[in-house]
């Protein structure tokens, strides 16, 4: 049986050759080419190894590659710090024997973590390894909507971005970008475990139904931590425009927060402050409704 490890390792390193055209790398590019990007045989040359190993590396058979091995592949692929540490990260996994038992348990938000989202007066979430929403302050639900519309096991960033039945979000101009931060924080976490059933799960089903995440998959991206810019085109208080940062929670791999802020002063603070003034509005008047 193939290792896990050394299967997600061919697939990295598949994914880079074919990002590389010949002219970044000195090459003519020659006559009619089969393949996207560089031929197996043309970054074997430049990382000083033979085809054939190359080539055993890509298919996930039985190679161990040593840390200058390595080193000189990240060199010939161009891999910036992240897609090195990547590397480096499946082909030492791939160098020991597959562990017969992993603890697969549900993952647990601390009550220390809880009572932080409650205080907090900026949107928060804790996201599991995999991109479960496990827990959310009420800043959020006023931000990102309700998670009550939706059964637990569906309360996965992912699964959420790539829904169909979510119309219009994928009119959103940084659509795309989200969408590859989501994925390549998927695949860091999928270096530490390839079969863990969580994440099984959730690439396989989005495999089957969307050709968008297939295309974006395949890219082999990776984030090991993400900040950024979104816009949230909220109705009743205008577009909102705010930073995101993931913090790790201690003992991981696991858990995380992701937290939005917006700069103090600013007309999108206001507009934060705005939308969190209706959402308590509108749940006081729920609760004296049920009552």
């Amino acid at each position: 049986m193939t290792h896990p490890y050394a299967r997600e390792l061919g697939d990295f390193l598949r994914a880079r050759r074919s990002r590389l055209r010949p002219q970044d790398v000195g090459l003519e590019p020659g006559g009619r080419r089969k393949v996207t990007g560089l031929r197996r045989e043309e970054l074997a040359l430049l990382a000083g190894l033979s085809t054939d190993y190359y080539q055993r590396m890509e298919q996930g058979r039985e190679v161990r590659p040593s840390d200058d091995v390595l080193d000189a592949l990240a060199g010939a692929l161009g891999l910036d710090d992240e897609e090195r540490r990547h590397l480096f990260t499946l082909a030492r996994a791939a160098r020991r024997p597959v562990p017969v038992r992993v603890d697969h348990g549900p993952e647990k938000v601390p009550d220390s973590t809880r009572r932080l989202l409650r205080v907090m007066d900026t949107p928060a979430v804790v996201l599991g390894r995999h991109l479960d929403l496990l827990a959310w302050n009420p800043m959020a639900e006023a931000l990102l909507g309700s998670p009550d519309a939706y059964p637990p096991h569906r309360l996965n960033m992912l699964l959420l971005l790539f829904d169909d039945t979510l119309t219009g979000a994928r009119n959103c101009p940084d659509w795309e970008r989200q969408a590859l931060d989501y994925i390549g924080m998927m695949r860091a976490a999928v270096a530490t475990d390839p079969t863990h059933p969580r994440a099984t799960a959730i690439v396989g089903e989005l495999s089957i139904r969307s050709a968008e995440f297939r295309r974006l998959w395949a890219r082999h991206d990776v984030r090991a931590s993400v900040s950024g810019t979104k816009t949230f085109r909220i109705p009743e208080a205008g577009d909102i425009v705010l930073d995101w940062d993931t913090y790790q929670l201690p003992g991981g791999p696991g858990p995380f927060m992701l937290v939005y802020t917006a700069e103090p002063g600013s007309a999108d603070a206001d507009r934060l402050k705005l939308l969190a003034s209706l959402h308590a509005t509108r749940s006081a008047l729920a609760d004296e409704h049920l009552s």
